[in-house]
């Protein structure tokens, strides 16, 4: 794909009274499938059973009838779930999550969205001390702090562990009597905060919520720990928050109809388009977006130009993923299965929106399709600034050599893709879109959150 990849997706819940825990959780993973498309999982427990299932593969796939039956404790009261795309670690069954231990803390699970930027070190510490691991996922690596920490309580533990780990990241925690949830101090990584009738839920982002029958209340805050004690949500300030969520989360990976940090996505992405109109319009007929990705971003170049929106662009609702294929030719003809022109651009000048660039070869592709179809000019806008650097808290971009932008100007990729012309929106734009701090490192090279010695996503399988 020629696109930032899947992050991960995490769920919780607690509730006084018994419920289908599986069910409710198997619903919200369904409204998070687009954060992860590789493993799928879920724990359930009712304060005395604990049981875990999981496996590679979507999450209907993962969770058939037969699964979910496994996991219907009568009276279960409390559960995890994980939706996963492998941003340290090889997509293999035993790094799909949550993962679990057995602690002084008693069964514990955990479920995890982004990375740890201090992994490799932690790990390598924790093994010269006698640690043991069972996967090569940089989640564990917290599990096994948690375990060392087993004098405290659960959340103490989780507060106490935030002081060792770097990175941006949003965790949950489970043990047979509660759900702790907490963020890392910079709020990276987005977690949300459901009231359920007789109990409490969270969310990588609140659809999901919604799904499970849950009314949203608020975010988790950088450098939070919130968990469920006798059914009252209780809070810890663990460290100190400094604000940079993660700009891509609203210009393309949360849902559009999420609410991150008070900021609603498909809001933020009209505003993006209005400004990449005032930054670089084109004298054009009518604004196409890219689906799924462009469309908001398109709205708002539609309406800030006074542009006809026109969907120039087919989706087939039934490609599915495409997987990389064995040739070059396959490889480009899977952008032809799923992306084909519409009548609406023969003859036209287009302004084509898309939500960002990575490697040009997907933009390439669209560019020639609408002039095979007519189209007499194509302006490809892009409603983010150009990617030139790896993502190392949760997102996997290509290396920072397969980004195009890290090699190549504006005017070059504009060449490369065939565009008449082609213009990016600014930081200033993104942060005026969104209305608050942001990272933006894999626009300008800034981490607020660190970089790690070793930035592999397979370090961990190298001892």
């Amino acid at each position: 794909m020629d696109k930032p990849r899947e992050e991960c997706g995490v769920l919780g819940l607690w509730s006084e009274e018994p419920l289908d825990a599986a069910g409710l959780l198997h619903l919200g993973l369904l409204a998070l499938q687009h954060r992860g498309q590789e493993a799928a999982g879920i724990a359930v427990s009712d304060g005395k059973e604990f049981l875990v299932e999981k496996d590679l593969g979507l999450v209907n796939q993962v969770f058939t009838e037969e699964r979910l039956a496994r996991l219907r404790l009568g009276e279960a009261r409390l559960g995890l779930a994980h939706t996963r795309y492998s941003t340290t670690g090889s997509n293999l069954r035993f790094n799909a999550q949550p993962l679990t231990a057995r602690t002084a803390h008693g069964v514990l699970a955990i479920a995890h969205n982004g990375n740890f930027t201090n992994a490799k070190p932690l790990r390598d510490r924790l093994l010269r001390e006698g640690a043991t691991f069972q996967s090569t996922s940089d989640t564990e690596v917290m599990l096994l702090l948690l375990a060392r920490l087993g004098h405290l309580s659960l959340p103490e533990a989780a507060a106490e562990a935030m002081k060792a780990l770097e990175g941006g990241y949003s965790i949950l925690l489970m043990d047979r009597r509660t759900v702790v949830a907490l963020r890392d101090p910079h709020g990276v990584r987005p977690l949300a905060i459901g009231r359920l009738p007789q109990g409490y839920a969270f969310a990588s982002e609140p659809p999901a919520l919604e799904l499970m029958g849950a009314r949203y209340l608020r975010d988790v805050r950088p450098g939070e720990v919130v968990w469920v004690e006798e059914g009252e949500l209780k809070s810890l300030q663990a460290l100190p928050p400094n604000p940079a969520p993660c700009a891509f989360e609203w210009i393309y990976f949360a849902r559009p109809d999420s609410l991150l940090d008070g900021v609603e996505a498909y809001e933020a992405r009209v505003r993006m388009g209005m400004e990449l109109f005032r930054e670089a319009p084109a004298e054009a007929d009518m604004v196409v977006p890219v689906p799924d990705s462009g469309i908001g971003a398109a709205v708002g170049y539609a309406k800030a130009s006074g542009l006809p929106l026109e969907y120039g662009l087919y989706k087939n609702p039934y490609a599915g993923r495409t997987f990389i294929q064995p040739t070059q030719a396959l490889r480009d003809l899977k952008t032809r299965l799923k992306l084909s022109p519409t009548s609406a651009v023969r003859g036209k000048r287009v302004v084509l929106i898309d939500d960002s660039i990575v490697r040009g070869t997907t933009s390439r592709h669209i560019v020639a399709m609408l002039k095979e179809a007519g189209a007499r000019e194509v302006h490809f806008r892009v409603s983010s600034p150009p990617i030139r650097f790896p993502c190392y808290y949760g997102i996997d971009t290509a290396a920072r050599k397969e980004l195009i932008a890290a090699e190549k100007s504006v005017e070059e990729i504009r060449a490369f893709i065939g565009a008449d012309t082609l213009a990016f929106l600014s930081e200033e734009g993104v942060k005026r879109a969104i209305g608050g701090p942001v990272c933006l490192a894999c626009f300008n090279g800034r981490y607020p959150a660190g970089v790690p010695v070793e930035g592999e996503k397979l370090a961990l399988e190298i001892l």
